[in-house]
């Protein structure tokens, strides 16, 4: 999936254009993520939310490429920090969070 996204990058010149701006980004993240909540409240169909959330992932993958970070590694690292964590029900949900009580 990264290769694609890099692919992807690679044929539109996001480093040289613009595409790869961290500010830019976030802001098209925000973007999606407002696109995947209205999926989800307006109760629109899996294949819609499918869309969106894959959308926001794609950009996700290409803020690390943006970034020059590893994701992979990122993603493992980040696992085993929540692993470690114990989770607490918080208004009648669980949340696995760093709690500072």
């Amino acid at each position: 999936m990264l290769a694609t996204v890099q692919a992807f990058h690679d044929k539109h010149r996001f480093r040289e254009s613009g595409g790869e701006d961290l500010v830019y980004r976030v802001a098209l993240m925000a973007e999606e993520l407002g696109e995947v909540s209205a999926c989800v409240t307006k109760g629109k169909s899996a294949e819609a939310l499918a869309e969106e959330v894959a959308d926001l992932f794609i950009l996700v993958l290409g803020t690390a490429i943006s970034a020059r970070f590893d994701l992979r590694q990122a993603f493992w690292d980040k696992m085993r920090k929540l692993e470690s964590r114990q989770g607490r029900m918080v208004n009648g949900r669980v949340r696995v969070s760093e709690f500072r009580d």
